[in-house]
């Protein structure tokens, strides 16, 4: 049984790091993938989706480590520097706050297979939307973005606490909403994943610290390193396609699997 698990577990590494940086619900996938792979322990299995989650936001660490560090430095003495440090903190915010208000009701409510598929469908349709209206970009750098703006991209990133939403797909569609480039907009979906990302893998090893037993502990060390490798590589890549190609192939990805996810629950799968 353990052996079956550790091939579950990687198999929900690779979903994870695939999924993570890209606007089709990595959290979605996850809870889909555990209703139709079976997992050892149920309410385990739903930390699990966020405790893997920090593998891929340690890949995204590593490849941003040089920026994150110039960063820290310039908040010292760079106003600008400064100012987007505070654009992060403040887009946060939201998320924090009801996140930490509503943790039980997501995690007993929220985390339905249903509802992971109706949403990953609607939201399909949200980013094709988005992705065809003629939009006059204003802001080219994700570091460049306005107080009120970064705020309200905070604001949209909360619907991601639905599964089947994308955490980074609320934000990339609200910043191109309010003048981001498809570039800037996914940018910004990567900085405020680290403390985000972070945020969530600390409350909830908090929450679940008593499921962390030998075995639970090895399958959660499986999918991490799993989901760093697959994550890595989605991060190097993901900035130049959107840019050249839009958001089409997540669009069509989300409703194919939403779609597949419905007929099989339906059918008892």
């Amino acid at each position: 049984m353990m052996t079956l698990d550790l091939i579950k577990a990687t198999i929900l590494g690779v979903v994870e790091g695939l999924t993570e940086f890209i606007p089709v619900s990595s959290t979605g996938h996850l809870l889909l993938m555990q209703q139709f792979l079976g997992f050892s322990d149920e309410d385990f299995g739903k930390s699990f989706t966020v405790l893997i989650q920090f593998g891929a936001i340690l890949a995204l660490l590593s490849i941003y480590a040089v920026r994150l560090w110039r960063l820290f430095i310039g908040m010292f003495n760079d106003p600008h520097a400064r100012r987007f440090v505070i654009g992060v903190l403040i887009a946060f915010l939201p998320a924090a706050v009801i996140g930490a208000i509503a943790y039980r009701f997501i995690k007993e409510v929220l985390f339905n297979p249903w509802i992971v598929c109706f949403t990953l469908i609607a939201g399909g349709a949200v980013l094709l939307w988005v992705d065809q209206l003629d939009l006059k970009p204003r802001h080219r750098d994700a570091t460049g973005f306005t107080l009120p703006m970064y705020f309200i991209i905070g604001l949209a990133q909360c619907l991601s606490m639905v599964p089947g939403v994308s955490r980074s797909g609320a934000t990339i569609v609200a910043a191109m909403l309010l003048g981001a480039d498809r570039r800037a907009a996914a940018e910004f979906s990567f900085w405020l994943a680290m403390p985000t990302m972070a945020g969530a893998f600390a409350y909830d090893l908090y929450k679940s610290h008593a499921q962390m037993s030998g075995g639970n502990l090895e399958l959660v060390a499986v999918g991490f390193v799993v989901s760093f490798i697959c994550a890595w590589f989605v991060v190097k890549t993901f900035l130049g396609y959107v840019s050249r190609h839009g958001f089409t192939l997540f669009v069509w990805w989300r409703v194919a699997v939403g779609t597949a996810g419905l007929i099989a629950l339906a059918l008892g799968l």
